[in-house]
């Protein structure tokens, strides 16, 4: 059970480089004729197939952050912890249906263009700057950092500074190509990370197994696993009693059950999934139908996702907790890390090489989206103007560049502290705070022709401040108990006095409903119609019968799913 990987391992990583490499360069000869269109740089506007889109979503939303932070959730919470997947399968489905049509219909290449389009120019620019430093100092930088982390802890321990640049040198190289180059490298990134992801699994199932006295059997592992830890197998959080623990308490606090659902969940999977240029950028080239089609493929993917990222947590958990894991450390956050170690050689390879792809595929995307926003929505607008589009796309690359720069810069010291508070918990929390503004700003724009640029900027002031008033001060300034929340115990003690906290998700619906309340009441004192509202009609949310038939399959799945473990 040693971390320590064997020339097998390396090999096997290896093999997986050189693949990823060659038919990036393959991809990016076949474009060279169009090298300096900024279209087909930016967005590889018309060419990316169904395939490539639903596979590129999947691989840039999957990182470190859920191989190391989602499984450590699972070793905490269990299977509830699935929620995030399942629940973004039926956001996919909303976005390809009500989201989608409006941007393609309206030639939307960027978020900010958007804010832009439907509001005014100093909305959109305030949000660019935003959601560049966002992504640089937020995401960029914990999923660079934690990556490193993970990958150092299975290497030995002695090469963080070596696997960060390394990491981020591979990730440049495949942004440099444009969209295009990223998004068909994806498709063998996800594959990549899907069969290196149920490798770890079948062999953390076995390894259960094994030690409970029932044979190296996966479906006899995870029988085991649902009769040892049968609370880690419900989707719904009770509410805490008076006679609750802390430890049951703290579980509330992190997902808060049947209020998740009503509230916070929702929120988090439709702005990032439906607002968030990180993501929408590979669908916004496409015609509509593959559009369509990728984005419902991305929800099937999402399916998947818990049994590659979420059960080796639990797995973890029952082996720890019947003392078969001495090798667990850092708690829950080292659980996936801990599994690792029971892979034979070769197959810690391909884990490793299954880590290394979420890690790399995200790093690239973020960073090509990075540069759509900084070329087309800031310099080319305010800095120069008449931009060709040779200029832009080598600005597009020197941003790319500057952007990976500044991640390993604030990333080789940790110089934010994401090490700190880790990095799923570093991403939720700044991300978290803007949500609610940002997502109530683009569902009144989409789809409530009276919103105003007045009320747009009202809502993502205003939700960033009622954010940080639910988070941060409601139960001290206006009690534990009211109409709108409960707060609960932290376990934590502060100059004496018991820490209180609301729950997160219901923190955001609370801000998100206040917000959408506040930009009605703006927007009211505006004309009934404003002149920028986009114009809708019903063909545009017209789907086709096999579009149907995916969109059915995936909602009885996720029926199904929670049918069993509710």
């Amino acid at each position: 059970m040693s971390k320590q990987l064997t020339f097998a391992d390396y090999a096997v990583f290896i093999i997986y480089f050189i693949a990823v490499s060659v038919y990036g360069y393959t991809v990016y000869r076949k474009r060279e004729k169009n090298e300096h269109d900024a279209k087909a740089y930016f967005l590889a506007e018309g060419s990316l197939t169904w395939w490539a889109i639903g596979a590129s979503l999947i691989a840039s939303n999957i990182s470190a952050e859920q191989f190391i932070g989602m499984s450590g959730e699972g070793f905490f919470l269990g299977i509830a912890v699935a929620a995030y997947e399942w629940i973004a399968a039926i956001a996919l489905i909303i976005i390809a249906i009500w989201f989608i049509p409006v941007y393609l219909k309206n030639k939307i290449y960027t978020m900010p263009q958007f804010l832009k389009t439907r509001y005014n120019e100093s909305t959109a620019l305030i949000m660019a700057v935003f959601w560049l430093f966002l992504y640089v100092f937020v995401n960029l930088t914990s999923i660079l950092y934690l990556g490193a982390v993970a990958i150092n802890g299975l290497a030995g321990g002695e090469y963080l500074h070596v696997i960060m640049i390394g990491l981020a040198v591979f990730a440049l190289l495949i942004s440099l190509g444009g969209m295009k180059v990223v998004a068909y490298t994806d498709v063998v990134q996800v594959a990549v990370l899907i069969i290196g992801g149920l490798v770890t699994t079948y062999i953390a199932l076995t390894t259960v197994g094994q030690y409970f006295g029932v044979g190296e059997n996966a479906i006899a592992g995870f029988k085991v696993l649902m009769e040892k830890a049968p609370e880690h197998f419900k989707m719904i959080i009770p509410r805490p009693t008076a006679t609750s623990s802390q430890l049951e308490i703290n579980k509330y606090l992190t997902f808060p059950g049947l209020m998740s659902y009503l509230a916070g969940i929702w929120i988090i999977n439709l702005n990032y999934w439906g607002c968030n240029q990180y993501i929408t950028q590979r669908a916004l080239g496409a015609d509509l139908q593959t559009a369509r089609t990728g984005i419902l493929f991305a929800g099937f993917l999402k399916l998947l996702m818990p049994l590659i990222v979420m059960l080796p947590g639990i797995a973890a958990f029952v082996l720890y907790e019947n003392g078969h894991l001495p090798q667990l450390v850092g708690g829950k956050d080292g659980a996936y890390s801990a599994i690792l170690t029971f892979l034979p050689t070769g197959l810690k390879g391909l884990s490793v090489a299954a880590l290394t792809a979420a890690i790399v595929a995200s790093l690239a995307g973020k960073v090509n989206s990075i540069s759509t926003i900084y070329t087309l929505d800031v310099h080319k607008k305010y800095i120069q103007k008449e931009a060709t589009d040779k200029s832009q796309v080598n600005i597009g690359r020197y941003a790319v560049f500057a952007a990976m720069l500044l991640a390993v810069m604030f990333t080789w010291n940790d110089l934010l502290g994401i090490g700190g508070v880790g990095g799923f918990t570093y991403i939720q929390k700044y991300t978290g705070f803007i949500s609610p503004g940002v997502f109530a700003m683009f569902i009144l724009g989409m789809f409530w022709k009276r919103t105003t640029g007045t009320a747009a900027i009202v809502g993502v002031i205003s939700g960033f401040l009622l954010s940080v008033l639910f988070n941060e001060f409601a139960p001290a300034l206006f009690g534990n108990e009211t109409l709108l929340y409960t707060a609960w115990p932290t376990g934590k003690i502060i100059d004496g006095i018991q820490v209180f906290e609301i729950p997160f998700h219901i923190c955001m619906g609370l801000s998100f409903l206040f917000t959408m309340l506040l930009m009605i009441a703006v927007s009211f004192a505006g004309p009934k119609v404003n002149p920028k509202a986009f114009e809708l009609d019903t063909e545009m949310f017209k789907i086709k019968p096999q579009t149907t038939v995916m969109i059915v399959i995936t909602l009885l799945v996720i029926f199904a799913l929670y049918a069993k473990f509710w």
